[in-house]
């Protein structure tokens, strides 16, 4: 009797559609180099379904792209006998060293905060505390100051309203990526929502890299620190002594 009831449950409840994303980029790598001055990308995408759309709640896109995580150590001053000193200090785990969103709507009203953790959605949930009992007070405020130090570098963003969706089946959007990136894979993820719950995500890569003298750089320092550095002091030296030459030239004339 009650499979019964509930196999006329499920016949009489509406059909839900599958949709999924298909994605595209306007470019999947960016290369650093010794001019990069910054980049966008244009993320654009359809909805693939196999029924008709749905009409009991709108459909909403949430896009993300997150840099290559870091770990921070956020450090507080305050007066100590009339001097300045590091006095609180708060260690964060790996946290995203870019962070951009981008949505169709406001956020508070797209998304719920149980598929917001679980999927890492806001920029507030992706950096964590590494918890200890004399930092768990402080987190709210040395978390709040990593998002606005990174919002004013660039590198954080949270922006609503910027996805265009046509017919809840086109969708674009375009990120911005500043000069000061880090190099490695950024992954790109777009969210379905609906009722403001997550019905489908996708997840793909650009891949951020130096190239040209900055990868010559970057590989010397990290491969070869030695001549790295004895190369830097022959340069500073050199440098020293040009400016040296010229300065004393122009006393002389």
């Amino acid at each position: 009797m009650r499979g019964l009831f509930l196999s006329l449950f499920l016949l009489a409840a509406p059909a839900i559609a599958q949709e999924t994303v298909v994605l595209g980029l306007s470019q999947n790598r960016v290369a650093i180099s010794a001019n990069f001055d910054g980049s966008e990308i244009l993320i654009f995408g359809a909805i693939k379904r196999e029924t008709k759309t749905p009409d009991y709640a709108p459909l909403e896109v949430i896009v993300a792209v997150t840099g290559p995580p870091q770990p921070l150590t956020v450090r507080r001053k305050e007066r100590v006998f009339g001097i300045w000193a590091n006095k609180y200090s708060v260690e964060f785990g790996p946290s995203p060293s870019f962070y951009a969103l981008a949505t169709t709507g406001p956020l508070n009203e797209i998304l719920g905060s149980a598929d917001d953790e679980r999927y890492g959605i806001r920029i507030r949930s992706l950096i964590r505390l590494d918890v200890t009992p004399e930092t768990t007070l402080n987190l709210p405020v040395f978390r709040d100051s990593i998002i606005r130090i990174r919002e004013n570098n660039g590198l954080y963003s949270e922006r609503e309203g910027i996805v265009k969706l046509s017919d809840e089946t086109l969708f674009q959007t375009e990120i911005a990526l500043p000069a000061n990136l880090v190099e490695g894979d950024y992954s790109t993820r777009v969210f379905l929502t609906r009722n403001r719950q997550v019905i489908d995500d996708f997840e793909t890569v650009i891949a951020v890299r130096k190239v040209g003298l900055e990868r010559w750089i970057f590989n010397l320092a990290h491969q070869r620190p030695l001549i790295y550095g004895l190369l830097s002091l022959s340069i500073a030296i050199f440098a020293g002594w040009v400016a040296s030459a010229v300065f004393r030239a122009l006393r002389l004339t």
